[in-house]
């Protein structure tokens, strides 16, 4: 039996399905600054990734198949059968690879700060390597001070300090596996096999997977697929939040 993933639901129960998966390190928190603008108008589904949060860790490594069974195995346990799909980096991924090879799940989707494929596969064998020498708690200071600008971070050190919390407490097992997933992970020859409208979300400080070349071969190769470049490293979702609902809302309905 596939692993079910740890999830949050808000809105009316009525309501037309918003799924939203986050960040490698991340926990369903992250969408907590986007929650009172979607709620409203979505039943929004949270998840935490296999691997991480309060979600089970089974053992690696994963694939994106592997990580995408275990979200389709959840939104079946839930009675849930199409929806809308907001992801971020590693929840894009997973986003689109359900757009591309189960179509029929994916109403519309919004791929943010995400990568088709990495032109350097080895910083993810670095990244493996250095959780194995220091454990996610070693490595959660590097990895946030990505995910926002500095100006921004500057002026949310709580906010920075809890994104540090959730990296440091991913398990380090969880973390690796999903590193060997995006290690091996290229989705350009099937990004044109996405049907869904698709909005593309990118940060202009995204250090991790920065507009060239990631968000635009994602735009260019999903057929109909838009761009919009937000203020923001690679959690631009959290940092220019208002904006981000207001591109969400627009596309979503």
């Amino acid at each position: 039996m596939t692993d079910l993933l740890h999830t949050r639901t808000d809105g009316p129960e009525d309501g037309p399905v918003l799924v939203m998966l986050g960040s490698l390190g991340s926990t369903l928190d992250m969408w907590e600054p986007n929650l009172p603008a979607l709620a409203g108008r979505f039943r929004v589904i949270r998840m935490d990734h296999l691997g991480h949060g309060a979600s089970p860790v089974p053992p690696g490594p994963y694939t994106m198949a592997t990580l995408a069974e275990a979200v389709l195995a959840t939104l079946d346990s839930l009675g849930v059968d199409r929806v809308h799909w907001c992801g971020l980096s590693l929840g894009g991924m997973v986003g689109m690879y359900l757009g591309s090879e189960h179509p029929d799940r994916i109403a519309r989707l919004a791929l943010c700060c995400t990568s088709a494929a990495f032109p350097d596969p080895s910083i993810w064998r670095q990244r493996i390597e250095a959780v194995e020498a220091g454990g996610t708690t070693g490595i959660a200071p590097g990895v946030v001070e990505k995910w926002f600008t500095e100006d921004w971070a500057e002026k949310h050190l709580e906010v920075v300090e809890r994104a540090v919390g959730w990296v440091s407490d991913t398990p380090d097992d969880g973390y690796i596996a999903c590193c060997e997933a995006i290690e091996v992970w290229d989705h350009r020859d099937r990004l044109a096999a996405v049907t869904a409208p698709t909005l593309v979300i990118a940060g202009d400080e995204d250090k991790p997977t920065p507009v060239e070349p990631h968000a635009r071969t994602i735009a260019e190769g999903i057929p109909g697929a838009r761009l919009e470049v937000l203020r923001g490293g690679h959690l631009a979702t959290m940092q220019s939040a208002e904006e981000t609902n207001r591109l969400l809302l627009e596309h979503l309905t």
